[in-house]
Parts: structure tokens; sequence; C-alpha cells
């Protein structure tokens, strides 16, 4: 079974690579470890999440504003944040090999490398040390942000003048963070350069104990039918965690994690924690409400990585299926096809155009008038490289719903055939109710 979730993944990794999802930063030096490109379908799939995201979580709701804060910031945020004293994870190094491991990764207490002998754990800070202006000297001493949280909490005065919100309401985030982490892998699933959709929800200082779990019940639910609307069968691949209080980050009183069971195994997919009054207190920021009355919210924090989405989403949506010979135009296709079944909404491609044969004028001309239509409202593409049965399973790895050929019936009866990916069953549309047909099958 190990070996079959292996094969998993170097199949998704392989598919990424070929089909111009993914590519391994820096490769024609060499690439640099564990940094990754996203090429034009990948960076197309990661913008549709983001701005899916956006949509939901912030323009959506009247409770929600967005931001967007620096990567730099004064050193003084880390320190009243805790992130320069707590921001550290424990760092064993083989006597060996020398190689470097996070201790918590380590299932027996030898060098997984060579079995050499490791040294007793060393606490290391994760956060990305740089230098404000020309001096490299300890006075200019900066960091790359590690969460993009601290943005928010530093302009929660700036975004009470100037919106004028009232509790309780949210401050939404989608940015990078970087993270100079022990032991990187599992392809994009750990990075020390990667991008966060976060969003800190303000609500009243609990009278009661318990006043805050309505709150958090009610972003765990959202967290939920975000992760549905990804593609992803919550109930099959989905485990909630809730962490213990020895492993709890600095800043939480409880947290959730919500693990995905990825190829490698079950890992932490997003997260929501309850951060207390923690920040706001921290950074000497309170809240005076519409009687006068002062006090310090406290924060819900909903944490949804943008990579490992990009990566749930591809695990849910590869397929390979058993396929029966199929007719005409798609004579050819083997009996395995690798197909991304995606949700619509997520394909980087959602309609392909081709003519039955490259070589004649007339069909090129008519897909290209029926493609140069449909390109207005839909990301479409243009293929015209091979045959038909070649250009479907070009396709269906990229995970494009629906592909239109435009053959010699086309020039007669300005009609096409239309090929849906899941079913791979085809239809005859004519081309003047093509946005008709597309607005119901992609705008649900």
């Amino acid at each position: 079974m190990a070996e079959e979730k292996n094969d998993l993944m170097e199949k998704i990794v392989s598919l990424t690579k070929r089909r111009g999802f993914v590519f391994p930063g820096s490769e024609i030096y060499g690439g640099m470890a564990n940094t990754w490109d996203y090429g034009p379908y990948g960076v197309e799939l990661k913008n549709n999440i983001k701005q899916r995201w956006w949509k939901k979580f912030v323009q959506d709701r009247e409770d929600m504003v967005g931001l967007d804060a620096a990567l730099i910031m004064n050193p003084k945020v880390w320190e009243a944040s805790g992130h320069l004293v707590n921001f550290k994870d424990p760092l064993v190094e083989c006597e060996k090999c020398h190689n470097r491991f996070r201790e918590d990764d380590l299932k027996e207490k030898k060098c997984p490398d060579c079995g050499g002998k490791l040294t007793s754990p060393k606490q290391f800070n994760l956060m990305f040390k740089t230098f404000f202006g020309p001096a490299e000297e300890s006075a200019n001493i900066a960091y790359f942000r590690p969460e993009t949280a601290q943005g928010i909490f530093v302009n929660f005065k700036n975004i009470l003048d100037t919106t004028r919100k009232r509790i309780p309401f949210g401050i939404a985030q989608i940015g990078k963070a970087f993270r100079n982490e022990i032991t990187p892998g599992n392809f994009i699933f750990r990075t020390r350069e990667f991008e966060q959709m976060e969003i800190e929800y303000f609500i009243p200082a609990p009278k009661k104990d318990k006043d805050w779990e309505k709150y958090f019940e009610d972003w765990r639910k959202e967290m939920i039918s975000w992760m549905k609307n990804l593609g992803i069968d919550v109930k099959k691949e989905i485990h909630e965690l809730n962490v213990p209080k020895d492993e709890l980050a600095h800043y939480s009183k409880k947290t959730i994690d919500f693990e995905y069971r990825f190829p490698f195994g079950q890992k932490e997919l997003y997260g929501l924690a309850y951060r207390t009054d923690f920040d706001l207190k921290s950074h000497g920021l309170d809240y005076t409400d519409e009687d006068g009355n002062k006090f310090i919210p406290h924060v819900i924090e909903p944490s949804l990585g943008v990579d490992r989405s990009v990566l749930a989403a591809l695990c849910s949506a590869y397929k390979e299926e058993k396929t029966p010979p199929q007719p005409s135009p798609s004579k050819g296709e083997g009996a395995i096809r690798v197909v991304l079944k995606l949700p619509n909404w997520l394909a980087p491609v959602k309609i392909a155009v081709f003519p039955l044969m490259r070589n004649k004028p007339e069909l090129v001309a008519k897909a290209k008038e029926i493609f140069n239509s449909l390109k207005l409202d839909y990301r479409c593409e243009f293929d015209d490289n091979g045959n038909v049965g070649k250009r479907y399973r070009r396709q269906d790895e990229i995970g494009t719903p629906y592909c239109i050929t435009v053959d010699f019936d086309s020039l007669e009866k300005d009609d096409v055939t239309v090929r849906d990916r899941d079913s791979m069953k085809q239809v005859r549309v004519k081309v003047e109710e093509l946005k008709e047909y597309f607005r119901e099958k992609l705008e649900k």
C-alpha cells in the first residue's frame, strides 16, 4: 500500500511538470532544494483558488475587509508577537553524515539517511533573516514575515479608522510568507516560500469562558464548506485533529488541524485557531464599542495554505480510468486514461477547441471563429496538434471540462461535437447555442 501511495505521488509530480503546472525552481542551474515555479496551467489553477476564496470570504460577506501588508516589517513586530523567542523547531544533526532534521518528524532516534547517531535537539528559529539597507550590521537586521497574520494585527487601528467596521468582523489577506524549514519536502507541501490565505476574525471579549466557541464553530463549518468546494471528499479525505495543549502554538488556546490524506501520509492541510486576545494585547491595541466601553478583542483565525490547496485539489482530482473504445472523433484512445476531475470553476482551461484536421483551412477557420467567440467569456485553448484522440488525452490531463471538435458536418450544419471530460459523452450543439450551453454548465 505504501508503494502504491508513493507511486501515486510520483505520477502527480510527473504530470504537473509534463503538463505545465509546476516546475522545479532554477532547473537549468541544477535546481534549488525544494523550490518550485508554477507554470502556465499551475498559475491559472492557483489564481482560480485565490480568486474564489477572496470572493467567498471577503466580497460576498458584509463583515469582512481585505488587506495586503508588506513582506518585511519592523523587527519590533516580531519581538512583540513572540516570534523571536517562540517561533522555533527542535533540530537534530547526524554525527555521521551531518544532515539535519526536525526532531518531531523522526519516528526513530537515528538518522533516516545513514542510520547514524543524532545530536541532542537544539531550538532553531524558523524566520528568514535579512538586512534592511546597504550595511549588514546587527542594527539593520530584519525578517521576512513567517506568517501574514501580524500584518493584519498591526493595521487593526488603521482599518477601524477607515472602514468603521464594528465587532464582530474580519480582515483577510492573501500573501507570501517565509519559513526557514529544517526539512522541507513532499513536493509543494512544505516549502520555505509559500502563500497563505488567512483571516483574523475579531470577536467580543468573552463574558463567559466559552462565548468564543460559537464563532469558532461557525468558521469550522465555513472551512468544511470550502474544502468541499475544492473537490475534496471531506468524509473520506479529511481528519480533524484537536491539537493537544502541550503542542499548541504560543498564541493559541485551541487549534484544529484539518488533516488531508495525502499519498505520503495524513498531514495538515489547514488550521483553525482561537488566538484569544494575545496578539492585540501584545501590540498594545484595543477597541471601543458604541457605548464607549474599551476592551481587547479576541481572535478566531482560519489559516489556509494556497500551495497545499493546489496539492490537495490535484490529489483529489487525479484519476486513472479504463475506457471502452470510443466512436469517432476520439478513435484511438487507449484503454487507460489519466484525467484530472477538477471542479469546473477550478480547471485552468474551461473549453478546448479543435479543428478535426489542421491541414484543412476551412475547418481551422471555423474552429478559430468559435474559439475567438468563447474566449471572451471563458478561459479557452485552441489545439490543432496531433490527432483528436491525443488532444482529448492532453486536455484530460490538465482537467479541461469540455472539448469542442469542428468537423466537416460543422461546415454544413453549423454545429459541433462537445465532449464532456468526466463522462466522455459527446453531443452535437449548434454553434449559436454554445454560449448558452456553457453558461448552464460552467457558471453554477
